[in-house]
């Protein structure tokens, strides 16, 4: 064997392990990082005793005026 295909068999070993070794910790830290980053529930709105619920809120209003021609 020639240093050469030596050196290349060498260099994509190392390559493999230092890429199996990132997605083993990239693998171990992510369902914190997950669980951490999803969004609080906003709190649920009391329902309206005789049914209905429906506001003519802000972003109704503006959603009204982006469907106007």
């Amino acid at each position: 064997m020639s240093s050469k295909n030596s050196s290349l068999s060498r260099r994509s070993l190392f390559g493999g392990v230092a890429t199996v070794g990132a997605v083993a910790a990239a693998t171990s830290v992510l369902p914190t990082v997950v669980k951490n980053n999803l969004p609080a529930a906003a709190p649920a709105l009391p329902k309206p005793e005789r049914g209905g619920g429906y506001s003519l809120s802000e972003h109704v209003q503006r959603y009204y005026k982006t469907t106007r021609i």
